[in-house]
């Protein structure tokens, strides 16, 4: 039996780490400690979103740690090992007095791993959301996890790309956990631990919100001052060992939050902005409000066309698995730009309106109550039916259908009304050999599973915990932590704090959406201290205006254009479907199918940049 670790040279920093446990005889690595029993393999890049911490062996040479993030150890005894000999160390102690168990008594940002050769056991966990991912793979015996995929795939093996995982890709626009692209690797979801016991390997969710414990009788002024003083600690520790912290600001809610206390506890604070010169899509006027408020150091980068011409193919080709977040990339030119100067860290606004109810569908949702109240029989017997046969020339006729369809779909379906792959059909999509190797339904299995998981909570708190696993682990965080590699800066998360999290858990419905407002306590809370403006703005961010630009921009359409012509000869789309979105684009919404088109050129510069790329040829 061998163990891979991560153990970096003098001086180097590591992208994240590699554990390994292999069946007797067998083992790979560069350097060997303790005759042999244990492994390291080494890889270097030019930074990390989390910087990777020293490789722990235990005194009696049993037991190895690996680990990354920023985690949290509670004022005692593991706090203290963590102070004097490093986060290893107090890995090692918890895992001593919890065993297999020891992920749930852990807090932070992380991830990490832990292998006893002893026992035969490797543990290995990530976060509540997942903010730093882990692969992991099993095969003849050998079951090995990495903070990379590309660490697990050379020495492995070479099997071809995931099929389904390229399908999951289109729906959702970047590959979900509990899969990865690569066949017969997986991904760990937040709030998972893997745990490998004499050869038997058991993942499961060490951790699941209790959505029962509602605090109904907090009083107001209480509440909004625990959300303050959270809010306020969350930022402190997320600056912990900065030599120089910056924030994302695009003026929303959120970032605003993070700059406001950031400048509030650092003299001179930066805050890094992207600008559109696009109607509608420009946010600066917002961020130099919030920045003059607080006195932070603004610092405005305009993002053109040319730049996406110029940063998009390697963008695209470096991510981890395919990724067709089209925001990835102005946050990766406001992250190069805080590099530049000197940042080291920057702290990110992600995550404040899925713990606060912020996204504009959970209020949507509460439009279809009144139809669901209604007995079943009206609705499927009568209503339902009428609904499809209106005609469609008069627009009151079609909204009145478009509601009834929406409403008689369940959540989390109903999520995805809009999602491209409803709105065509796969058989027109897809090559059918492609298709032969996939599950249609798998994209709204997992949504449904993820729904119903927690074992108690309102369509509210569901909603919210979906969003955790999906559009904060698997989509923003992904993209938030791969710019801020790719440009060389780390990056925390304040607003994920693990007990600003708790806290949002206890909070009641009508309290999160007060007098019927999306985040109604939080901007109450925080009123006299955010901006009028910032309080009362629309929720934006930093969207990319790809789809408007594209229609003009000659060197934009060469690029996208080139990108989907080469996709074609791959054996995935029907050609006369990529033509077709085009035209959809050139003649119709140029925002949303921009958005399809964005999709499809990310995943062809994806397969572009890898050999076994051609293996979907």
């Amino acid at each position: 039996m061998g163990i891979s670790g991560d153990q970096s040279p003098a001086g180097a920093e590591v992208p994240g780490f590699l554990a390994a446990l292999h069946s007797a005889g067998q083992a790979f690595g560069e350097h060997q400690l303790n005759n042999g029993n244990w492994q390291t393999a080494t890889a270097g890049t030019k930074a990390s979103a989390f910087a990777p911490q020293p490789v722990f062996l235990s005194p009696d040479g049993q037991v190895l740690v690996v680990a990354q993030g920023r985690f949290l150890w509670p004022a005692g005894e593991f706090a203290d090992t963590a102070s004097s000999l490093g986060n290893g160390a107090a890995l090692y102690s918890t895992y001593r007095e919890y065993g297999a168990d020891m992920a749930r008594h852990i807090k932070g940002h992380f991830a990490f791993a832990l292998v006893d050769s002893a026992r035969d056991t490797l543990i290995a966990a990530t976060d509540r959301f997942a903010t730093v991912p882990i692969y992991h793979t099993c095969r003849d015996g050998d079951i090995a996890v990495a903070t990379r995929l590309a660490d697990l795939q050379p020495p492995l093996g070479d099997d071809p790309l995931n099929r389904q995982a390229l399908f999951d890709y289109c729906y959702f626009h970047f590959v979900p956990s509990p899969t990865s692209i690569a066949t017969g690797v997986g991904k760990l979801p937040a709030a998972h631990a893997l745990v490998s016991a004499r050869g038997d390997v058991r993942i499961a969710p060490y951790w699941l919100p209790d959505f029962s414990a509602k605090a109904h009788a907090t009083a107001p002024a209480e509440r909004e001052a625990t959300l303050r003083r959270l809010l306020g600690t969350a930022v402190q520790r997320s600056c912990k060992d900065a030599r120089r912290p910056a924030a994302f600001l695009s003026g929303g809610l959120d970032s605003s939050t993070v700059a406001g206390f950031l400048a509030e506890q650092q003299n001179g604070a930066s805050a890094y902005c992207i600008g559109f010169d696009a109607e509608g899509y420009d946010e600066t006027p917002f961020a130099r409000i919030t920045a003059s408020h607080f006195g932070l150091q603004l610092r405005e980068y305009y993002l053109s066309p040319e730049d996406i011409v110029a940063a998009l193919p390697e963008l695209a080709a470096s991510t981890q698995e395919p990724f067709g977040n089209s925001s990835i990339l102005p946050a990766y030119f406001c992250a190069r730009l805080a590099a530049e100067e000197g940042v080291d860290l920057m702290l990110a606004g992600d995550g404040g309106d899925e713990l606060f109810a912020g996204n504009e569908r959970y209020l949507r949702q509460r439009v279809f109550t009144p139809y669901q109240r209604l007995p079943g029989g009206l609705r499927r017997g009568l209503l339902e039916p009428m609904a499809k046969r209106l005609p469609g020339r008069f627009s009151a006729t079609r909204k009145i259908a478009s509601y009834v369809e929406q409403a008689a779909t369940p959540l989390p379906d109903r999520l995805q009304s809009y999602n491209f792959l409803h709105r065509f059909q796969p058989t027109q999509m897809f090559q059918p050999g492609f298709l032969d190797a996939v599950d249609l339904s798998r994209p709204l299995n997992l949504l449904r599973e993820l729904y119903h998981r927690p074992a108690a909570g309102t369509e509210l708190d569901r909603l919210l915990y979906h969003d955790w696993q999906v559009t904060l682990a698997d989509n923003d965080l992904r993209k938030v932590g791969h710019a801020c590699q790719l440009a060389g800066v780390q990056v925390a998360y304040p607003l994920l704090d693990t007990d600003l999290a708790d806290f949002s858990i206890g909070i009641p419905d009508a309290v999160l959406l007060q007098n019927g407002s999306l985040r109604g306590f939080y901007k109450k809370a925080l009123r006299g201290w955010l901006p009028d403006a910032t309080l009362n703005k629309s929720k934006h961010g930093f969207g990319l205006p790809f789809g408007v630009w594209m229609r003009d921009h000659k060197p934009l359409q060469e690029l996208v254009y080139g990108s989907i012509s080469r996709l074609a000869e791959r054996d995935i789309f029907r050609p006369e479907f990529l033509s077709r979105s085009v035209a959809l684009h050139r003649e119709g919404h140029a925002a949303y199918y921009g958005e399809l088109l964005w999709v499809l050129t990310c995943l062809e510069l994806w397969l572009g940049a890898r050999p076994d790329g051609d293996e979907v040829n």
